[in-house]
């Protein structure tokens, strides 16, 4: 996968740019990024070319971050206790 393909607004790559970001706003510009990857493509795969291309230059900047994060598995959801895991939520 190229760069072209893996940031095609450049909204991770304008993020290295900005002074002082912070790690939430990355994770806005984050979300931005992953909405606008093309149908059919992976957000681990496109996020290893991001953290080639770029976290490893800077690995301190909340971005890279960001990035690393994406590739890890999210945690197994947990079941709610008392009575709404019992019955749900709108009951």
């Amino acid at each position: 996968m190229e760069l072209s393909e893996a940031d095609p607004k450049g909204l991770v790559r304008e993020s290295y740019r900005i002074e002082a970001i912070t790690g939430g706003e990355c994770r806005s510009i984050f979300i931005d990024w992953a909405l606008s990857l093309p149908v059919g493509l992976s957000v681990a795969d496109a996020a290893r070319v991001l953290i080639a291309t770029y976290a490893l230059a800077e690995p301190d900047h909340p971005m890279s971050a960001v990035l690393h994060e994406a590739l890890t598995a999210p945690e197994a959801p947990r079941r709610r206790g008392g009575r709404v895991g019992r019955q749900g939520l709108g009951a």
